[in-house]
């Protein structure tokens, strides 16, 4: 039993010291060299000698690919009747919201270095109002035909989106919190469907 004790022991000092190597370097910049060490499926955004880089998609097929993103920002009941009131003194708050998730979702590959340059043939920016929490969740849509998907595009539109209802309302209520942002569907390419368990 000693034995059995001090090998898990060990084993478990071994995991936190790699763990600990892994946050220096990263926190060093040194993470591109390193990252082979992480359990985890291939990362294709680095080359056999662990640099990053934009990946190849020359060779995939050209299908029609859609994916859906969300997030919620929180905020207090008085900023919330605001801005369905359209009481807010920079004007409609959700219509430009709207627009400005628009408009990342195609400057993603500005923003975002190694995203590929996307013809988009459309996006959507819908809101939902939760009038007993007081929160607003922002669903985005991206869709194209070609050989990547279409991920960052819906992510980055509902981030700026919400970074945009914060702009325009934090005179008032800097307080307000945005989370629960994620990727909620994909559609099309290699990978498949996939559905978030929280979608």
């Amino acid at each position: 039993m000693p034995t059995q004790v001090s090998t898990m022991l060990c084993l478990k000092v071994q995991g936190f010291l790699q763990a600990l190597e892994l946050s220096l370097f990263i926190l060093l910049g040194y993470y591109p060299k390193i990252i082979y060490k992480v359990p985890i499926m291939s990362l294709t955004h680095f080359n056999s000698q662990g640099d990053a880089h934009m990946v190849d998609v020359s060779s995939k097929a050209h299908t029609h690919r859609r994916a859906v993103a969300k997030g919620t920002v929180t905020m207090s009941a008085s900023t919330f009747e605001m801005i369905l009131n359209g009481n807010a003194k920079k004007g409609d708050v959700l219509g430009i919201a709207r627009i400005a998730g628009i408009q990342a979702s195609k400057r993603t590959s500005d923003l975002i270095p190694l995203c590929h340059p996307i013809a988009l043939t459309h996006v959507s920016v819908s809101f939902e109002t939760k009038p007993q929490s007081s929160q607003i969740t922002c669903t985005a849509t991206a869709e194209t035909t070609g050989p990547t998907g279409v991920e960052m595009e819906a992510l980055t539109a509902v981030q700026v989106a919400l970074l945009t209802i914060y702009d325009m309302c934090k005179a008032v209520d800097r307080g307000m919190r945005m989370d629960n942002i994620h990727l909620a569907e994909k559609l099309g390419g290699k990978s498949g469907h996939f559905v978030a368990v929280s979608a």
